[in-house]
Parts: structure tokens; sequence; C-alpha cells
């Protein structure tokens, strides 16, 4: 009975550890990263501010805490800059920032530009941090959709 005990314990635990070991691995923590770039705004290209404020970027927070942008930059590949001023991104939340003019909420900035930023047919986005380090990256090269999904 003795033997069978410790077979039994011995066979359990190998089977805890191999669980263990091919168990799916933990989610990540999460990240403030570009999820979305609507980079051809709908109709012609007249330089409206509601067709500038047709092109966005949606950055997203996946964490579970709210993250300071503060200091951070969004750039395209010809070096346009948006700087965050003072905000944060509330947790599992996302925010668009528009080529355009408009006034800032928590869902909406503006980078009060009068041209569009985003090229219709290839672009790539750079989101950094204050302290210059590459967030998150997502590039395009489709003239014939007019948003990516990063």
């Amino acid at each position: 009975m003795r033997i069978r005990t410790t077979v039994t314990a011995m066979l359990a635990a190998t089977t805890a550890a191999a669980a263990l070991a091919t168990a799916a691995p933990a989610q990540a923590a999460g990240s403030v990263h570009l999820s979305e770039i609507y980079y051809n705004s709908p109709g012609s290209d007249t330089r409206s501010n509601s067709s500038l404020n047709a092109e966005w970027v949606r950055i997203t927070n996946s964490t579970t805490k709210g993250v300071s942008l503060k200091g951070w930059t969004l750039t395209d590949a010809s070096s346009h800059k948006y700087l965050f001023g003072t905000y944060t991104l509330g947790a599992g939340k996302s925010v668009e920032i528009h080529t355009g003019k408009g006034t800032n909420t928590t869902a909406n900035r503006y980078q009060d530009r009068g041209a569009y930023v985003w090229n219709n047919d290839k672009d790539k986005a750079t989101l950094r941090k204050s302290s210059g380090t590459t967030q998150d990256t997502c590039s395009y090269n489709n003239s014939s959709r007019s948003y990516v999904l990063c």
C-alpha cells in the first residue's frame, strides 16, 4: 500500500509539473500602443477642417492603470510631430489624434493643422515616450484602403 501511495503521489507531482510547463503563457500586462490609423479621409481632400479631422490615429491603453502621456510624441515618416501636453490615457481607454482643429477631450485630441499629415498611399506612425524611447510603430502601404489596424 505504501508503494502505491508513493507512486500515486509521484505521478500527481509529475502531472502537475507537466501541466505547468505546457500551460499557456500568462496574459501580457498590456501596453499603450497604436491601434488604428484612418489615413484617407472620406471624399475629396479639400483641407476643410471636417476633412482634416476625418484623418486620425487611435492610441489605446490596454493596461489596468491610467498612463500619463505628457511629453510623448506621435510622428509620421516626414517628421510631422504631435506633442502631448498634460494628458492621462485611462485604463482600457483609447484616444484619437485628429489632424485638424478642435477642442481637446479625453477621447479626442487635435493637432490644429491646416494640411494633411498622413499620406494616402503609405506612411509610418511612431509613438515615443517623453524619454524618446519608441513605444510603438505602425506602417501601411495600401492606397486602395482608407485605414489600417495596427
